[in-house]
């Protein structure tokens, strides 16, 4: 049910007719160098994305040990508040 060999023969027949074999190679390049300048976007699309997700890793590397420091604090505060109860 798909495009054959023959109709896409036919077709690209009927657009240099229409078209014209000038025209059609205008086209051609136009089409060339917009698919190149949209893979180039996504390339540096990907690239600003992982250098973002870098730098989130890199600042959740340093959030453990500001945490483990939170934490030391609040044991201390919590042992100076608990007074001699224990």
């Amino acid at each position: 049910m798909g495009i054959g060999m023959r109709e896409l023969i036919i077709i690209l027949l009927v657009v240099l007719l229409v078209f014209g074999a000038k025209k059609l190679r205008t086209i051609g390049a136009d089409l060339g160098a917009a698919v190149k300048g949209f893979k180039k976007g996504m390339d540096e699309g990907d690239a600003e994305e992982s250098r973002k997700q870098i730098q989130q890793e890199a600042a959740d590397a340093d959030f453990p040990e500001a945490a483990k420091a939170k934490v030391a604090d609040a044991g201390s505060a919590e042992k100076k508040s608990s007074g001699p109860h224990g």
